[in-house]
């Protein structure tokens, strides 16, 4: 049976929520052992060589256009962040309140681009975005002694991120995706090393050690892609709610692996920051709609 383009793009934004939890697990299965600078070290030059190879031939517009870019090494610097706190929490949290906490970024990025880019939101859109930061304090629950240090690190994670994306919106369109990838890529690289020593020296990497961090380069450049692929096969609307697979990844991991089951205040805050994430996802596609029905109504015989 040929599948539809919006079910294409649905199995692969399914792929790549698979992928980043695997890269995810395997990196956490890492932290006991390397600090989170050779991680990013040698997941980063594993990723590098492979972007490299992809990116080989746009590579006249390099130097031309995307060194001189400040966005883009300003992007590249808030990936770097997003990419060592969140490490550092993989280390520190389980899997899957990782995962629930990470999936607060689109609420975390429409709010900056109320305050940042000028951009408008009406009371319901605000309402799901409180309402998702709400099920974000229900997962880490915090207590008299205040936020756990993992669940800070994450937070932090998610604010990188979501300026990551807000400067993403400002690049040249003209300057392609995959050389941005390489700086941001050769930039995490770049940085691990520097934080190598300063976070507790290089560690011998054991041929097993290896191999896990070569998978998760591997799974890592499958998400990416995948991300991609399914946002230019399927719509939006019908393509971008399957990023909540990445829950199920995460809490089926983390039980197979890790042995981490969720609790039931882990549960209520993960469905309250899906319902409000497809709230808002849902309020927008409404918000968008709306013009090009006018427009057709008018234009119609």
């Amino acid at each position: 049976m040929k599948l539809s383009a919006n079910h294409k793009g649905a199995l692969f934004m399914a792929l790549a929520m698979a992928s980043f939890n695997v890269n995810d697990a395997l990196v956490k299965s890492v932290t006991g052992v390397m600090n989170p600078g050779q991680i990013m070290f040698v997941r980063g030059l594993l990723t590098s060589a492979m972007i490299i190879a992809l990116a080989w031939p746009t590579r006249g517009m390099f130097w031309r256009r995307v060194l001189p870019d400040r966005k883009v090494l300003v992007r590249a610097a808030a990936e770097v962040g997003a990419a060592l706190t969140y490490i550092v929490a993989l280390g520190l949290l389980p899997l899957a309140n990782t995962a629930a906490i990470l999936l607060s970024l689109p609420l975390a990025v429409t709010l900056g681009a109320v305050l940042f880019l000028g951009e408008t939101v009406g009371w319901r859109r605000w309402l799901a975005i409180i309402s998702g930061f709400a099920g974000v304090l229900i997962v880490i629950r915090p207590g008299p002694e205040g936020f756990s240090i993992g669940a800070a690190f994450v937070i932090a994670a998610v604010v990188f991120a979501a300026t990551r994306d807000l400067l993403t919106r400002k690049i040249d369109p003209e300057i392609p995706a995959a050389l941005i990838t390489v700086v941001t890529a050769l930039s995490i690289t770049a940085f691990g090393a520097l934080m190598i020593a300063p976070l507790g020296g290089w560690q011998p990497i054991e041929w097993h050690i290896f191999l896990r961090l070569a998978v998760s380069s591997v799974a890592l450049l499958i998400g990416y892609q995948c991300i991609v692929f399914a946002m230019r096969a399927g719509d939006i609307s019908f393509v971008a709610p399957l990023r909540y697979t990445s829950l199920i990844w995460a809490i089926g991991i983390g039980i197979v692996f890790f042995g981490e089951i969720p609790d039931f205040w882990m549960c209520v805050g993960v469905a309250v920051i899906v319902a409000s994430g497809l709230y808002a996802f849902n309020r927008e596609n409404r918000r968008r709609a709306k013009p090009i029905a006018q427009t057709s109504a008018i234009e119609g015989p």
